[in-house]
């Protein structure tokens, strides 16, 4: 038996042992071709994912167990505790990047699981600070055949609380209660989408990114997103990640702080990218308009696609 099956008979029986295993899913699977490879990733997570752009899969999975705040701002799933993983066909072969949101409990359980599943962890670190209860985000990548993949982080995912059943996101129309998204989006400059009560705008780069020779979509995790949720009195609660390089990060750290914008983490998220990326995470509660005018200084200082680009 070659060591890649030897590997999937392996996670089978460990997702077959895990609570809620996937017995049902596996059973009489047939054997599919390349073009299968979306309902074998649905079927196996037990979630659909929907079309992005570039011909990704991405599979939307909300931490709606938890109830996290933040300096008394009760965070929603879709501001700051979107788990995610995002498929798309490489040769003969499917690849997969993703974060995990976790508790800090769940993070050693969760990465045994990956590593015994062949995929790996790019990052892990926080997005939030003052969160409570504290949270962790997990990066992940892979390469292998989609049932491969898609057991492996199921397995994974069994180590946590995250749901992984439901049908995919669908939108909400285009207003939160409480926030005028209208206004933000001429502060922006860009038009976002609302999902979950959240207001999320998402900013490709201009240049083409590349992990280890081959171009990666921007829907793989790759755009600056800016996220808005109502906070209350009239307020806004804000956070997301800018996507940079290394000239940008200090002219775009600035222009936060200098609009009281809080910068709550700078890091990686993948290994192998060029040209080398930092994402840098923020958080800030305040007027709304105030708040998307420090964002909008700071998205000027970076290689941004223009708006309709």
């Amino acid at each position: 038996m070659s060591s890649k099956l030897t590997l999937c008979a392996a996670l089978v029986g460990l997702a077959l042992a895990a609570p809620g295993g996937l017995a049902q899913a596996q059973q009489g699977a047939p054997d599919v071709g390349p073009a299968d490879w979306k309902r074998i990733v649905a079927s196996t997570l037990g979630k659909p994912g929907t079309e992005q752009d570039g011909g990704v899969y991405r599979v939307s999975l909300p931490r709606t167990d938890l109830k996290v705040t933040v300096g008394g701002v009760e965070v929603r799933p879709g501001l700051a505790l979107g788990s995610w993983l995002a498929f798309h066909p490489y040769r003969q072969e499917l690849m997969v990047m993703g974060d995990l949101v976790l508790l800090e409990r769940e993070v050693a359980p969760v990465m045994r699981r990956l590593a015994a599943g062949g995929i790996e962890v790019t990052a892990l670190h926080n997005h939030l600070l003052r969160a409570e209860p504290a949270t962790m985000y997990l990066h992940v990548a892979g390469q292998g055949d989609p049932a491969q993949l898609s057991t492996a982080l199921r397995v994974a995912l069994q180590e946590t609380a995250t749901p992984l059943q439901g049908s995919a996101p669908g939108g909400d129309g285009d207003r939160v209660e409480g926030l005028d998204t209208a206004a933000i989006a001429r502060v922006l400059g860009r038009e976002g989408r609302v999902s979950g009560g959240v207001y999320q705008v998402s900013i490709p780069r201009a240049e083409r990114i590349a992990e280890r020779g081959r171009e990666v979509p921007t829907a793989m995790g790759l755009p600056t997103v800016i996220n808005f949720q109502a906070a209350g009195g009239g307020r806004a609660a804000t956070t997301g990640d800018f996507v940079l390089t290394a000239d940008e990060v200090v002219p775009v750290q600035r222009a936060l702080v200098e609009n009281g914008i809080e910068v709550t983490a700078i890091h990686n998220h993948m290994l192998g990218e060029e040209p080398r990326l930092f994402f840098m995470h923020f958080w800030a509660v305040g007027e709304p308009e105030v708040l998307g005018r420090g964002l909008r200084a700071a998205l000027d200082r970076t290689n941004s696609r223009p708006a309709g680009g």
